[in-house]
């Protein structure tokens, strides 16, 4: 008995120091059903985090650490977080000073957010990189250089060509945004001042991006009959990547209007075409059939909003050009559908239809409209797709999700539950790996976001739990506003920023550069 209890004493101090010799590691999520972004299925696994890293991934993975804090994610589900490509968080970023949770985001599962696009990105990169640091952000956040800002700084609103010396300090200034981590460049074709600019100057500035392998984020010239039409439009876009050399990504991918319903297939075939040359093309899309935008863009000609609003005004106190505002606004209104299908989601008539407001005022629905762009810039949820189209391109697999979020329309605190509730639950157009890996690690791969989009060792661990069951938008277009729900825990950079549905902080998330790989120091907070 006595050797039998030496032996148990001593096999006791072997195991103590055995476990005593494993690494430590700060975070384990153990038990969820884990999926690791690359489109295979989830597997009942362990997530283990030391620092700002995933430094295993597996099953019983956790055995091989002594583990400071625990999750128990039993019965849910486990994957990178969601990184959004097409945001507008930038003009409110821009005059934020105190901490920023961003909790729309975080309660969508979204840990990595991009801002800049549409052509909106200013040069200023490392600036607002320092802000964004200080101001303690709740998710990641990356940049694009915008085709626009660098016109309206050089040139301004005028509708124009640069100058040969304009157009150099246009390039001078995206090549120093690239330099200072910028993801690519972003255009906004269809909007003042991008509108005037010809293809010949957007491939100068797309070359800057291509040296240094950004991306080219377009919003097209056109989505759909408004100028040259849907299908150029695209054409002009992989012109674009063709001649400069950049990778292309289509923004919000659509068919905007009932003049291109149906055209889906005809673009998934240009794209196609291109990528069997060797192009590299992707796009985005959120997965509602409204599209959001000011009224005045929707309706609006392009050559009446040149030299910005004062010269919108006087054009408008002009007899014969009012005239032919009014003959163009009207096209543009029956292309979207009519003034049934367009939601006010800004000001005194924010949840009326622009019928309504116009039947309540007793007067033809485009003399509202005029009054409320001459009022200011009413926004819009304007019901102009079609379903068969909205789920022809989310099939493809270069196709990811995004949000384009803006106040008033649900798809600023919704998308990504929507298109898993939509999507996946209802109507099954995607598969759950493929929905998590559309809207991860493919996101991550076209941005250059290194070490981003999955759960693999050596990533960031920009981690989320949610519960399946309960994983819905709350928001729609009465209530745009409220929060999803589902999402149980966020960890951005290895730190727990939510528990149990429990916002504990919002300083975890970082400013992201192109390309950089390398962890921060310690003490280090972006």
């Amino acid at each position: 008995m006595a050797l039998l209890s030496l032996f148990a004493v001593a096999s006791v101090a072997v195991l103590s120091a055995c476990a005593n010799s494993k690494p430590v590691a700060d975070l384990a999520i153990i038990n969820g059903v884990v999926f690791v972004g690359d489109g295979a299925p989830g597997y009942t696994a362990d997530v283990v985090i030391t620092g700002d890293r995933i430094v295993a991934v597996g099953r019983s993975a956790r055995h091989g650490y002594r583990i400071r804090e625990t999750i128990d994610a039993v019965g849910r589900t486990v994957s990178s977080g969601f990184i959004d490509p097409h945001t507008h968080a930038l003009s409110a970023l821009n005059y934020l000073e105190a901490p920023q949770p961003l909790e729309h985001y975080l309660r969508q599962g979204v840990t990595t957010l991009v801002i800049g696009n549409d052509g909106g990105g200013p040069p200023t990169i490392a600036e607002r990189r320092s802000h964004l640091r200080r101001l303690k952000m709740g998710p990641n956040v990356a940049q694009f250089v915008g085709h626009n800002a660098l016109r309206e700084r050089v040139i301004g609103l005028d509708n124009r060509a640069p100058t040969p010396s304009e157009l150099s300090e246009m390039t001078a200034l995206a090549e120093q945004a690239m330099q200072e981590g910028a993801l690519g460049l972003s255009t906004g074709l269809y909007y003042p001042p991008g509108v005037y600019a010809t293809t010949d100057e957007v491939v100068a500035l797309a070359r800057v991006a291509a040296q240094y392998d950004g991306l080219y984020e377009s919003h097209l010239r056109d989505e759909s009959s408004y100028s040259v039409g849907l299908l150029a439009a695209v054409d002009e876009a992989l012109e674009v990547g063709r001649r400069s050399g950049a990778r292309v990504h289509i923004a919000h991918i659509k068919a905007l209007g009932v003049d291109v319903w149906g055209y889906s297939e005809r673009v998934i075939d240009r794209i196609e075409t291109a990528r069997a040359a060797g192009q590299v093309v992707t796009a985005d899309q959120y997965p509602w059939r409204a599209s959001g935008t000011r009224l005045g863009n929707a309706l609006l000609p392009g050559w009446s909003r040149a030299g910005g609003r004062g010269a919108l005004l006087q054009r408008l106190e002009a007899p014969e050009l009012l005239a032919r505002i009014r003959e163009e606004m009207g096209d543009n209104l029956r292309r979207r559908g009519g003034a049934d299908a367009i939601l006010l989601t800004s000001g005194s008539f924010a949840g009326q239809t622009l019928a309504s407001v116009a039947t309540a005022r007793a007067e033809p629905a485009l003399a509202t409209a005029l009054a409320l762009i001459r009022d200011g810039e009413t926004r819009i949820a304007s019901f102009n797709m079609h379903e068969d189209d909205i789920r022809q391109f989310m099939r493809q697999p270069w196709v990811v999700t995004s949000s384009d979020g803006t106040r008033g329309h649900p798809r600023l605190f919704a998308s990504f539950p929507q298109k898993f509730a939509a999507y996946v639950q209802e109507q099954n157009v995607l598969t759950m790996p493929e929905f998590i890996q559309r809207s991860s690690a493919t996101t991550a791969d076209l941005l250059k976001l290194c070490d981003r989009g999955r759960l693999r060792v050596g990533a960031f661990a920009d981690v989320i739990v949610f519960d399946l069951a309960s994983f819905a938008p709350q928001a729609d277009f009465e209530t745009p506003d409220r929060l999803s729900v589902g999402v149980q825990h966020v960890i951005i950079n290895g730190e727990v920023v939510m528990r149990d549905a429990k916002l504990k902080q919002a300083g975890a998330g970082r400013a992201l550069s192109r390309g950089q790989c390398d962890s921060e120091p310690a003490g280090v907070r972006q």
